[in-house]
């Protein structure tokens, strides 16, 4: 049962650094090896995959860092500056 709607026992994938996924594609490759001959495909099967796709992920290039980036709303830009306020405020009194 859940209390509020997106707290960390929902169904997300968790975020991990690329230092986590490297240790955890080496646990992984363990496992695999470490294996009995007697373990069902389908466990073999679904730990191949987990390695074929961290693998995949490690191959790809690593995002920019943080101060490169282009916030998603500055992507897209319709005007060239900054908008007008939609109402004039009122003066302040002191």
């Amino acid at each position: 049962m859940r209390s509020f709607d997106g707290q960390f026992s929902d169904n997300r994938p968790l975020k991990r650094t690329r230092e986590e996924k490297v240790r955890l594609l080496a646990e992984l490759k363990e496992t695999l090896r470490t294996l009995k001959p007697h373990t069902s495909q389908e466990l073999k099967v679904s730990i191949g995959g987990k390695i074929k796709e961290l693998e995949a992920e490690l191959a790809a290039p690593p995002p920019p860092p943080r101060e490169r980036r282009v916030p998603s709303h500055q992507q897209e830009q319709f005007g060239s500056g900054p908008r007008a306020p939609r109402r004039p405020r009122p003066p302040r009194e002191f």
